[in-house]
């Protein structure tokens, strides 16, 4: 089963940085951004990490939490964190369930070498467990302002 926009998410959890298991219900109430990125300590990555580090207050002030989703394990993702300062967990997806949930897990070309990889997506969730808005194939450049300037509106 995958996500449909204006539906309600199915219930997933993730082991999530600061040693806990992070569950959709904790955002019950919340509006929340799930931005899903390839892999920690690349460049895109890293900066669209800070873009939303950036904007987080501006996020909090709008009633929005933000999580940032890669299959690197939780090791790896704590070592990124604390390097960005990130002030948002990061859900570890190993076994790539929440990836495919968000139907992001997909092929990929690169020199003309085919593999698996996450697409770079960002979802928007309202209070009510909601997919509300979705990004795919994202550019990071100006992507976290559009993103906010939704949450915003929502």
């Amino acid at each position: 089963m995958t996500v449909t926009l204006n539906k309600k998410v199915s219930a997933f959890s993730s082991p999530a940085t600061g040693g806990k298991t992070w569950k959709l219900s904790d955002a019950a109430g919340k509006k929340l951004v799930l931005y899903f990125y390839p892999k920690d300590n690349t460049t895109g990555c890293t900066l669209e990490g800070q873009a939303f580090r950036d904007l987080n207050a501006a996020f909090k002030k709008a009633g929005t939490v933000v999580l940032g989703v890669s299959p690197d394990s939780v090791a790896s993702h704590e070592k990124f964190k604390d390097k960005m300062e990130f002030p948002f967990d990061l859900l570890s997806d190993e076994d790539k369930k929440v990836c495919e949930l968000f139907s992001v897990w997909k092929e990929k070309s690169m020199y003309g070498r085919k593999y698996m990889g996450v697409e770079r997506s960002t979802f928007l969730i309202d209070g009510g467990g909601v997919l509300r808005q979705e990004w795919r194939k994202v550019k990071v450049p100006g992507h976290a302002d559009e993103v906010l300037a939704a949450a915003k509106a929502l």
